[in-house]
């Protein structure tokens, strides 16, 4: 083959294997809805069933081959909901969570929810991490639980549930953002309360923080921005409890993100070290982006092609 031919096939190589690294391995937060969670929310939410076979074609549309699946079955114990026989309904929601995502077992894994302070979680937590297609890990809700990291009783409640994840080899996916409704207080205070005090109770299994220590979409609320600068400010000293903790930066990045923003997002990528970076989309409910178009819009931010490409091939070690 003469020698130009040689480079035009060599350069084809890899622009297509460049393509291909941009296409993330996997969406590390994502939802599926039941009928019942849509009857609990209510009309008024403008939420619709959505099941594995959907969200896998939501998938396939980004060039997306993996999903963590996780569980909204907190949303049966938030704080002054009134449900008959709660506990038997977080169960159905687990378990019909682990069902979609064995649908498609090469593809998706489930975690399991509940919340942590009910009577129950323990036993709760016990029971997934001996039900197949449940063990890979839990999420928990902080602000749905109404979970305040200033309460020594929440925190202590906290190391238990932790310790009990890590002692099942379960991975926690953790929505830190306290809840914005009730005003509870969030930032840089209850950051280093959880990594001084709550993660040292799960030192070996890995700790996603959910929308980049907010709620999503977007990501002007500035509580949530100050507890990641001082979770980001650990990672770069290295703090020890910091060894297994992630990020996934599901809905944080919409389509008219102000420049100062993205630049403030990738500064703190960049701070925490493009490794401990998961892609994520959250719910393809209402008006957050879709897999495809969250990943466009994600791609605005003000990172390196090699720095997209770590992003996107990242996986975490639950899944691997």
């Amino acid at each position: 083959m003469p020698r130009l031919a040689r480079s035009l096939v060599f350069t084809v190589s890899l622009l297509a294997a460049a393509a291909h690294a941009q296409t993330p391995a996997g969406d590390f937060h994502q939802h599926v809805f039941s009928k019942e969670d849509v009857a609990l929310a209510g009309p008024q939410s403008g939420l619709q069933p959505l099941d594995a076979k959907d969200v896998v074609a939501l998938l396939d549309a980004a060039g997306i081959r993996k999903a963590t699946l996780l569980s909204l079955a907190f949303w049966y114990g938030k704080p002054g909901r009134a449900l008959e026989d709660e506990l038997a309904q977080v169960r159905r929601e687990n378990d019909w969570t682990a069902a979609q995502a064995a649908r498609y077992p090469d593809r998706l894994v489930a975690f399991c929810s509940f919340n942590p302070l009910k009577d129950y979680a323990l036993q709760e937590l016990k029971r997934c991490a001996a039900t197949p297609g449940l063990a890979r890990g839990i999420k928990l809700h902080f602000g749905n639980s109404d979970i305040q990291l200033d309460d020594p009783a929440h925190v202590a409640r906290l190391r238990e549930v932790f310790a009990a994840a890590n002692a099942a080899k379960m991975a926690i996916v953790v929505h830190m953002r306290a809840s914005i409704s009730k005003g509870r207080p969030y930032g840089a205070s209850q950051a280093r309360i959880f990594i001084e005090q709550v993660l040292p109770a799960a030192p070996d299994v890995t700790v996603q923080v959910a929308h980049f220590g907010g709620t999503g979409p977007g990501y002007e609320d500035p509580p949530s921005r100050e507890a990641m600068a001082a979770m980001a400010a650990a990672v770069a000293r290295k703090d020890p409890h910091t060894r297994n903790l992630y990020f996934d930066v599901a809905s944080i990045v919409d389509r008219d993100i102000e420049p100062e923003l993205a630049k403030l997002v990738a500064d703190t990528i960049r701070q925490v070290g493009t490794e401990k970076v998961l892609y994520g989309t959250d719910s393809a409910q209402g008006g957050n982006l879709r897999p495809r178009e969250s990943w466009a819009a994600f791609r605005k931010l003000p990172l390196t092609e090699a720095e997209f490409a770590r992003i996107a091939g990242n996986v975490p070690p639950y899944f691997r």
